[in-house]
């Protein structure tokens, strides 16, 4: 029997190469054969991978860059004369204790202060899977009443404006919340109603800071 010639050596050897190589290619991967940290984000294609590749709740807050998704709360600090004086960002302020027109017909009494008690926020987003919260802030260094009693400890009811007041809060656009200056009636917007602790309105002179909170899902937020 011959030895084969190298020639023939030579063809049987890439004949075994192109068959190995095309068994190898048709052999598929999963995923209990990569080794943890083997593939990183420069070998996936930009684009490629979509919601559905992604279980519904492995993504945390964490994982992602501050910025790229709204925080699930958001807060603002509102002054006396109704500005925003700190926030965690994306409210504005509709209205600010506001005169509205006057339209009660005679011999109805003006109405044109039936607002004026309330400031209206826009929180750029639809508020109906959202929790609202208010809350009166102390301010222990604003002598509210002129009684000289800044500490909370004067005897007898309502004699600590500084300490006390009540406050509501509302969705605007609502069955059960009726929103009058121009603008307000939708569901992004908010109406907050700070009173004195004993239910009456306030004024220029007795209005304090407060809170607003808003947390729940703030995926449908858009930036103003």
């Amino acid at each position: 029997m011959r030895k084969p010639s190298p020639s023939i050596l030579v063809s049987s050897a890439a004949l075994l190469v192109a068959l190995g190589g095309t068994s190898y290619a048709a052999v598929q991967i999963n995923g209990s054969q990569l080794k943890h940290g083997t593939v990183t984000g420069a070998k996936i294609k930009n684009q490629t991978l979509t919601s559905k590749d992604v279980a519904n709740g492995s993504i945390k807050r964490k994982d992602l860059r501050d910025g790229v998704v709204p925080a699930g709360t958001r807060w603002a600090l509102i002054n006396a004369q109704g500005q925003i004086e700190a926030q965690s960002g994306g409210l504005t302020v509709v209205a600010a204790y506001p005169t509205l027109p006057n339209t009660a017909v005679p011999p109805a009494p003006d109405n044109s202060l039936r607002a004026n008690g309330n400031i209206y926020i826009n929180a750029n987003e639809p508020l109906g899977n959202n929790a609202i919260t208010a809350t009166i802030a102390l301010q222990n260094t604003v002598d509210q009443n002129g009684d000289g009693v800044l500490g909370g400890r004067a005897p007898g009811d309502d004699n600590n404006p500084e300490f006390s007041g009540e406050i509501a809060v509302s969705q605007c656009g609502t069955p059960v919340t009726a929103c009058a200056p121009p603008g307000t009636a939708v569901a992004n917007v908010f109406v907050v109603s700070p009173r004195l602790s004993n239910g009456s309105f306030t004024t220029d002179t007795n209005r304090k800071r407060f809170y607003v909170i808003i947390s729940g899902n703030s995926e449908d937020y858009r930036a103003p």
